[in-house]
């Protein structure tokens, strides 16, 4: 069996290279594919556009971002729960927003899991530990 593979979505150069290297600190070896907007994150989800070669298989975990150009988030996650080949993909959001409408519209649609991103690296990579090690470690995916 491959490992389980980790779909990260977002915007922002900082972010990607944070949460990556805090996922390589915490031992994760997974294998991480990264888009940087909602409308690639959904290119990858459908094998289209740049992502129509690769093999046809789900993401263990999608960590997505909120505030994004093109499609933000949460289309994104209205997308993806609306259909039937990924809405039992975990999503776990993983934002800056802190906005009370952002939260509720993210459980609203479906969403595993909602987690502020922490300024202080030492607890940024604290969070995305225990996130992964549930996610990745714990929970018993979907067939």
């Amino acid at each position: 069996m491959s490992a389980r593979r980790i779909l990260l979505v977002d915007d922002s150069d900082n972010d990607i290279e944070l949460t990556l290297s805090a996922l390589a600190t915490c031992g994760f070896s997974n294998p991480i594919d990264v888009v940087h907007d909602g409308s690639e994150a959904l290119d990858f989800l459908h094998c289209r556009g740049a992502w129509a070669g690769r093999e046809a298989q789900n993401p263990a975990l999608v960590m997505l971002d909120l505030k994004m150009p093109k499609v933000d988030g949460l289309e994104v996650l209205r997308q993806i729960r609306a259909d039937e080949n990924l809405n039992t993909i975990p999503v776990v959001v993983l934002t800056s927003s802190r906005e009370q409408s952002d939260l509720v519209r993210s459980y609203k649609l479906g969403v595993n899991a909602y987690v502020v991103k922490p300024v202080d690296f030492k607890q940024f990579v604290e969070a995305v530990h225990k996130l992964g090690m549930f996610w990745m470690v714990f929970n018993e995916p979907p067939p």
